[in-house]
């Protein structure tokens, strides 16, 4: 019986005869999160043994400083009860599981907050289901962050944007063209089931940033239609009701051209076309795009910084100090790695930003400059 990636492929290569070439975005859809095959909903892909690391994997320091962040938000718009937890992308729930725990001594806080999760992965929802279970707490669960109940919120999204689908545009003699995928010729199928392909010169101008439209010919333009669209429903939630969200991922602070679509397997670099469902795709953050729709949406918008200012300013070292304390010497080994890993730039530190957003009667936010 063919594989789930068998499967995948197939059901790729029947949707292009169809329909014709798929956008990069439709293809990234169905590759990552195709309801049977697709590759979160068929597996979790974080640690050692999966693809890839994220920070709150890397120490619990991460989701702790997170989570004072968080409860310095809700005091700051005035300890509303109930106010909504909202996490975007929660991978095995280690973030929100550290992050409870570092405000369980925050007068009303826990009390105050009701936990929602943005998740649509059954894998990975049994496995936050079963950390949150053990950190004695329970949340419900939601595919689109719409389908969160009115009320002020505080939001936390960390690497999740950077998984959304993107579109891709090439600047051609003939002008912008879109990049999509096909079917492999013939004489290329043995190693690749897929190809890349341009469109036709276009009748009306795609959705390309006003200021990326005059880019020289060969450049690309990376669009995220899902991206826009959920900062803009949490931007708006947030001119209305209240609260602030704190978005941490890799990308550029300014809209910019290049190809940043990527594939990454077993902690390595792959092909992004060769093995559909079975590879990580992802594609840089344009901050420069959300700090635009924020703004459009009446809300503040608050960096980038780096991720390693950012948690230098909330304390990281200082914390790193409290744990050294009463740590074994391999322990304390692995605290230093693990700090230097999220905030210096040769590792995490200067690659990774954090963009806030808040309602505009939050000025500043911790973190950020004011």
């Amino acid at each position: 019986m063919p594989s789930s990636p068998a499967f995948l492929a197939r059901h790729l290569r029947q949707r292009i005869q169809r329909e014709g070439p798929l956008t990069v975005a439709a293809f990234m859809e169905d590759a990552a999160g195709h309801p049977r095959f697709g590759y979160y909903a068929t597996r979790d892909p974080l640690g050692a043994g999966g693809d890839f690391t994220t920070a709150p994997e890397i120490s619990q320091m991460f989701g702790e400083l997170i989570g004072l962040w968080c409860a310095v938000v809700w005091d700051a718009i005035g300890k509303p009860d109930p106010v909504q937890w909202v996490e975007l992308g929660p991978g095995r729930g280690t973030l929100m599981a550290d992050a409870l725990r570092a405000t369980a001594k925050v007068p009303g806080f826990i009390d105050a907050v009701r936990l929602h999760m943005i998740e649509r992965s059954p894998v990975l929802r049994a496995r936050q289901k079963e950390t949150l279970a053990r950190a004695g707490r329970d949340a419900q669960w939601h595919d689109d962050v719409s389908d969160v109940p009115a009320g002020p919120a505080i939001v936390v999204a960390n690497e999740f944007f950077d998984a959304l689908p993107i579109r891709q545009f090439e600047r051609t003699q003939a002008g912008w063209c879109e990049r999509l995928v096909d079917v492999a010729e013939a004489s290329e199928q043995e190693e690749h089931a897929f190809r890349f392909v341009l469109s036709p010169p276009p009748e009306k101008l795609h959705p390309i940033p006003e200021r990326l439209r005059d880019a020289p010919a060969g450049a690309v333009v990376e669009v995220c239609p899902q991206a826009l669209r959920i900062l803009h429903t949490i931007a708006t939630r947030l001119a209305g009701e209240g609260g602030a969200a704190v978005i941490v991922d890799y990308g550029h602070p300014e809209s910019a051209i290049g190809d940043t679509l990527q594939a990454v397997k077993g902690h390595a670099f792959a092909d992004v076309l060769a093995s559909p469902g079975e590879l990580d795709l992802t594609a840089h953050v344009d901050f420069g795009a959300l700090r635009d729709v924020a703004a459009g949406a009446g809300a503040r918008a608050h960096g980038p910084v780096s991720q390693g200012a950012f948690l230098e300013w909330l304390g990281i070292s200082a914390r790193t100090e409290t744990l050294l304390a009463r740590a074994s010497p391999s322990q304390a080994r692995g605290i230093r790695s693990a700090k230097a890993r999220l905030v210096e730039p040769d590792g995490m530190g200067a690659l990774f930003k954090v963009f806030g957003v808040s309602g505009p009667a939050l000025a500043a936010l911790p973190g950020f400059a004011p």
